[in-house]
C-alpha cells in the first residue's frame, strides 16, 4: 500500500517546505551589508555603548552650550570674590557650582564651553586630515606607478616624525591660533590616512570584482571611484574616529604649550590646565576637572573606534 504524498510548490510530489532531497526548505534570508552586520555588532558591545554614551553626551553638550552654560564663555562674573590666596571653590560660593578659577570666571561655564571648543578643533582638524590623506591615499593606489612611489615617499618624511612635534612645528610656523591648531593637527593626521587608503585599495586591486570590471572595459578612473574608493574607505571611517580622540589631547597639548592663542581666561581646556599650574596648591580643582574632560572625551572616542574597527574586521566578523 503506498502513501499518496501532497504536491510541493512545483506540482512534484515532495512534501511543501522540504528539498527534493527530503531536507528542510531554507527560510528566505535578508542579506545584510557590512555596515548593518557591523551596527549589530556594535549595539551588542559593552565598549561600544560606553563609548557612544560618551561621545553622546559630548556633543549635546558642545552643541547646546549656549543654553547649558550659565555665564559666556568669557565672561568674568566672580571677579570679586577672588583674593591672591584664595579661590572659591566648587559650592563655597552661592551660584558657582564648581567654583571659580583665578580670573573670576565660572568653571563649570568655562567647561562646557569648552567642549564645543574642543569639538570644533577636533572635526575641523580631523576632517582637514581624513580629505587630504583620502586624494594622497587615492592617487597613490588608485595609479600607482612613479606617482605612488613620489607620494609614498613625501608620507614617509611625514611619519618619520612624531606626530605632536610636526603639530608643534606647524602651529609654531603658523602662529597662534585656533587655526593654526587645527592646520597643525589636519596636517600630521594626513599621512596615517594616505597612509591607509592606499593599503586599503592595494589590498582591493585583486578582488573578482575588480578584475570583472576590468573586463568589461571600465576605465581606471571608473574603476577607482567606483568600486575601490567605496569597498576601501571602511578603516579610513574607523581611523577617522580614532584620530577624532588624537585630535582633542592635541588641541589641549598645543594649548597647554602656549599655541592657541586667544585672552588667557578664554574657555579652552588646554588653557584652562596653563593657567591652573600657579593654583595648584590653593585650587587643585582648576587642573583637575578639564583634565578629567578631556580624559573622558578621548576615551569615549577611543572605545567607540576601536569597538567600530572590531566590528569591521572580517576575523572578528567570522567568529
Amino acid at each position: 500500500m503506498t502513501q499518496n504524498l501532497p504536491e510541493g510548490p512545483a506540482g512534484s510530489a515532495v512534501p511543501a517546505g522540504t528539498t527534493a532531497t527530503g531536507g528542510p526548505q531554507p527560510a528566505n534570508v535578508k542579506g545584510t551589508s557590512v555596515w548593518g552586520e557591523a551596527f549589530i555588532r556594535l549595539r551588542r558591545n559593552p565598549a561600544a555603548i560606553a563609548g557612544a554614551v560618551i561621545v553622546s553626551l559630548f556633543l549635546l553638550v558642545a552643541l547646546f552650550a549656549p543654553l547649558l552654560a550659565p555665564y559666556g564663555g568669557e565672561d568674568l562674573p566672580g571677579r570679586t570674590e577672588i583674593t591672591p590666596t584664595y579661590i572659591p571653590g566648587p559650592g563655597e560660593v552661592e551660584g558657582y557650582v564648581l567654583g571659580l578659577d583665578r580670573f573670576g570666571g565660572d568653571v563649570l561655564s568655562k567647561l562646557i564651553w569648552g567642549a564645543q571648543s574642543s569639538l570644533m578643533i577636533g572635526i575641523v582638524s580631523t576632517g582637514f586630515g581624513l580629505v587630504g590623506g583620502m586624494i594622497l591615499g587615492l592617487l597613490a593606489g588608485g595609479i600607482g606607478g612613479w606617482v605612488d612611489n613620489v607620494i609614498m615617499r613625501f608620507v614617509d618624511i611625514l611619519l618619520s616624525v612624531p606626530n605632536l612635534l610636526l603639530a608643534v612645528s606647524i602651529a609654531a610656523v603658523l602662529g597662534q591660533g585656533e587655526y593654526a591648531i587645527m592646520i597643525a593637527i589636519g596636517v600630521s593626521a594626513i599621512p596615517i590616512f594616505a597612509r591607509l587608503l592606499r593599503s586599503s585599495i592595494l589590498a582591493q586591486k585583486g578582488s573578482d570584482y575588480v578584475l570583472a570590471a576590468q573586463t568589461l572595459g571600465l576605465s581606471t578612473r571608473t574603476v577607482t571611484m567606483s568600486h575601490l574608493l567605496p569597498n576601501s574607505i571602511g578603516p579610513v571611517i574607523v581611523q577617522a574616529t580614532l584620530t577624532l580622540a588624537t585630535a582633542v589631547i592635541d588641541a589641549a597639548a598645543l594649548s597647554f604649550l602656549g599655541l592657541g592663542g586667544g585672552v588667557p581666561y578664554a574657555a579652552e581646556w588646554g588653557r584652562m590646565l596653563t593657567y591652573a599650574q600657579a593654583e595648584l596648591s590653593i585650587a587643585p580643582q582648576l587642573a583637575f576637572l578639564p583634565g578629567l574632560c578631556i580624559a573622558i572625551t578621548a576615551l569615549g572616542f577611543t572605545l567607540l573606534g576601536e569597538s567600530l574597527r572590531e566590528a569591521l574586521d572580517p576575523k572578528s566578523r567570522a567568529r
